[in-house]
């Protein structure tokens, strides 16, 4: 990968990205971002809160606005593979701002739960995520040729990125259907989710995102794309450890085979 542009605004951003997210990391082996049910604190939680379809769609929506203001400005933006990763990023994020947040099948009576800070924290990471990646995608990479639509990084990226997105999908549709359209008010608010994924890990939808956004890291080869994945990686990881403590803790006969987001490993 290439380790520097020798343009001092990205670069110098750059570092001050991966700072972020190891602090991101450290952080969160303390405590886990405020937002969903489990662990947005209700009531009890200080701090202004959103509900969860307007906090998740507001939280992402700059990962669909920032990426393409900035690859257009990008003298390679008219060539095909750099035109090819704005399909794929736009995929994806429409999947993340507004499928996915829209598809939530919310409780009847649910407070509001999405902290504004998380908001705010993911409008940082994605204000960076999307200027490092349409800026070296579509100007300071000197990869993208035709050519690379066979090189083995290419081909392996998007393969892992398929299979990562295709996890993530199916493991949310998984956990939104455990919940009933109009759920009555006995039905429990949380179940212990089979199938898919579920059969190995407390957390199958974030593995998922973690495998999307190494195959897009090694389908690209920049550290723009690195950057995202170790704070998806720092925020995602302790979270499902969090996350497969509190299911284990909670249900008695939780599947003691589970790991929390890595079959066999973690």
């Amino acid at each position: 990968m290439q380790w520097y542009t020798g343009n001092t605004l990205y670069d110098t951003l750059l570092i001050i990205g991966f700072v972020y997210a190891l602090l991101i990391f450290v952080s969160s082996l303390f405590g886990t971002a405020a937002y969903g049910g489990r662990f947005g604190g209700g009531k009890r939680a200080k701090g202004i809160k959103l509900g969860s379809k307007f906090g998740w769609v507001l939280m992402e929506l700059p990962g669909l606005i920032v990426f393409p203001i900035v690859f257009f400005m990008g003298s390679k933006a008219d060539q095909l593979v750099p035109l090819l990763f704005l399909g794929i990023w736009m995929f994806h994020y429409t999947n993340r701002a507004l499928v996915a947040p829209l598809l939530m099948r919310v409780q009847p009576g649910s407070t509001a739960s999405f902290s504004l800070g998380v908001v705010i924290a993911g409008w940082i990471t994605l204000l960076l995520h999307g200027y490092f990646n349409a800026a070296y995608i579509s100007e300071f990479g000197t990869l993208y040729t035709d050519d690379w639509l066979q090189d083995p990084r290419f081909q392996l990226g998007l393969l892992i990125y398929g299979i990562g997105f295709t996890l993530n999908v199916h493991s949310d549709r998984i956990l939104r259907h455990l919940r009933s359209p109009n759920p009555s008010p006995d039905e429990p608010r949380y179940k212990i989710p089979y199938g898919g994924g579920f059969r190995w890990v407390s957390c199958p939808q974030y593995f998922g995102e973690i495998l999307s956004f190494t195959g897009f890291a090694v389908m690209t080869w920049n550290l723009g794309a690195v950057f995202v994945l170790t704070v998806t990686a720092g925020n995602l990881i302790p979270r499902a450890i969090f996350t497969h403590r509190w299911f284990v803790k909670n249900f008695d006969d939780y599947p003691p085979e589970r790991k929390a987001i890595i079959p066999y490993l973690l």
